[in-house]
């Protein structure tokens, strides 16, 4: 049997790289797909993806929503309820970033992050974990970052985000672990994706692969094999923890 066979896992912002890694690991291993994309640019990949895993033969929906907005959260997770009837999994991984350095970083700007990455975590933790304790059953995975652990200049704002979700992750689990709901965190380090792209070619990547210590970057697979792990029963007695998929980076 399949480790996620009869599951139903959500993963926000799957319309691409690691999201949509995740998806589709979650998809061959059985577990029927809710995701979320937030911009029509993305609505032509969402729907490509959504296909691709109805055709693994497994249940698939693509909504059309904003994690970083709670009313439109409850909505989502009402109609995955609807849908699908029920939640077992949770892979909060929407995120962006607008880099600065903090003397030209505007507030919108850090409001536009922190409402991705950090309230987006709270808005749909907030809306999962009912169903949930009512199941008694379940895997939130939020998705941080190795910034979030260590800080980067010119990441001010996307790195408190992301140490934002790990604190949240642990008092998290420590408020659900009765009702047998697990939360963690995965930090992944530099990982070849659209986001990271400006990395791939030429001395910045060199720059950045001399400081890994297994000397290149990681894949939306290795990712995604870390949130098996956490989804799956693989990970049953793993809770409150960050998982660093980095390369050595924080070592």
């Amino acid at each position: 049997m399949k480790l996620l066979t009869g599951k139903v896992a959500i993963v926000t912002g799957a319309a691409r790289g690691i999201g949509e890694g995740i998806a589709l690991k979650f998809a061959a291993e059985g577990a029927d797909i809710a995701f979320t994309y937030v911009s029509d640019s993305s609505r032509e990949k969402a729907i490509v993806l959504q296909d691709k895993i109805l055709a693994m033969g497994v249940k698939c929906k693509a909504y059309q929503t904003n994690a970083g907005d709670f009313a439109a959260c409850e909505i989502f997770v009402n109609d995955v309820i609807k849908e699908f009837l029920k939640i077992d999994i949770c892979v909060n991984n929407a995120g962006i970033s607008k880099d600065n350095l903090l003397l030209r970083m505007t507030p919108e700007q850090w409001d536009d992050v922190m409402q991705t990455n950090l309230k987006s975590v709270f808005n749909m933790t907030k809306q999962v974990i009912r169903p949930m304790m009512k199941a008694k059953a379940g895997s939130i995975i939020n998705m941080s970052s190795i910034i979030g652990e260590m800080g980067n200049a010119g990441q001010s704002s996307y790195a408190a985000s992301k140490a934002g979700v790990i604190g949240f992750s642990k008092s998290i689990a420590k408020e659900i672990g009765s009702r047998n709901i697990r939360c963690n965190a995965i930090a992944p380090g530099f990982v070849e994706t659209d986001m990271t792209s400006y990395l791939k070619d030429g001395d910045g990547a060199d720059k950045y692969k001399a400081t890994i210590p297994l000397g290149k970057f990681g894949t939306t697979e290795d990712i995604a094999n870390a949130a098996l792990f956490l989804a799956s029963d693989m990970g049953s007695y793993v809770t409150g923890q960050v998982i660093s998929v980095c390369g050595g980076l924080n070592i």
